[in-house]
């Protein structure tokens, strides 16, 4: 039986390529010359697209692949693919969800506590010689016992609630309902008053048209200028123009992001501030969870060719 073929968009680590190739033909869309031309070419043939989830499928991809089945995202994030092309063919959808909650909440409260205690700029101070020449590091502001606000209490959202319970935090989120499974938190629907209620607001939620620009300027307005901005979710998820403009001009204290707009060529205002941390959204970006991701991607992929229920559907 020949392998079925499968469109990559991006790349994947080695690891999983080998995989790949061994059970499917891996046409690398991210090596073509002309991407219009080689989807055309293979087009008739194709029957998966693996991708990433800032890569996503969109509808015109999805329009040009008439035998497309099944699209499997290595990310949690699936919002870079348009689902209403898939659900209007009945196109299944996968992602990777649950092996990375717990690397994406870890990076979240690193970035807090880097960019609170500028961890960044004490190591150059040490480096450059300021230490020996000019003293002791300038202060900075404590993490423990501080108020927490969480907007979106999913999985990555009460992993990052349950680590900030080890510093004594007020520990308050928002969301659509109150949960449960959170009765020792503070639920404030409003994100605006989130916002004023927190020293330091994680941005967790899925991100989706209902939520774009959720952290809005009068979000950012009410964290304040001694409030911090911490988003390991999706760019969209915050207005990145009021963003910039607060964070320029005091109206918010500081941020850490992890996801950009336009990324990886992020807005070049970001690269002026001493009052931001910026990573290269690398929140999953462990060797074990990598590698789990992977293997989900690949499980999924075989039990839809075996007709098998799917592992993490999506739809």
């Amino acid at each position: 039986m020949s392998k079925p073929n499968i469109l990559l968009i991006g790349p994947y680590p080695e690891w999983d390529l080998v995989e790949l190739e061994a059970q499917y033909n891996v046409l690398k869309l991210y090596e073509a010359e002309d991407r219009d031309a080689f989807v055309r070419d293979h087009a008739a043939n194709i029957r998966a697209i693996a991708t990433r989830g800032e890569l996503g499928a969109s509808a015109e991809l999805i329009g040009n692949l008439p035998n497309l089945e099944v699209v499997s995202v290595y990310g949690v994030g699936y919002d870079a693919v348009n689902l209403d092309a898939c659900r209007a063919r009945g196109i299944r959808v996968t992602n990777t969800p649950d092996v990375l909650t717990n690397d994406v909440a870890d990076l979240g409260v690193a970035m807090m506590l880097v960019q609170s205690r500028g961890m960044i700029g004490a190591e150059t101070w040490v480096r450059d010689g300021s230490w020996a020449a000019k003293g002791l590091y300038p202060l900075k502001r404590k993490v423990w016992g501080g108020r927490a606000g969480v907007l979106g209490l999913g999985r990555i959202g009460f992993e990052v609630a349950k680590r900030l319970k080890g510093f004594d935090m007020d520990i308050a989120y928002s969301g659509v309902s109150a949960k449960d499974y959170a009765k020792d938190m503070t639920f404030i629907a409003d994100p605006v008053e989130l916002a004023r209620h927190a020293d330091f607001l994680f941005v967790t939620l899925a991100a989706s048209a209902a939520t774009r620009h959720i952290v809005s300027k009068n979000v950012i307005e009410a964290l304040g200028p001694e409030g911090m901005l911490i988003n390991i979710s999706r760019a969209s998820n915050i207005d990145e123009e009021a963003l910039l403009d607060a964070l320029e001009s005091g109206a918010l204290g500081s941020a850490a992001l992890d996801v950009f707009e336009a990324e990886p060529k992020l807005n070049p205002r970001f690269l002026k501030l001493d009052n931001v941390l910026v990573q290269p959204h690398h929140a999953s970006g462990t060797i074990e969870t990598r590698k789990a991701m992977g293997k989900l991607v690949r499980d999924n992929l075989a039990a839809h060719f075996a007709g098998a229920a799917l592992p993490t559907p999506v739809i």
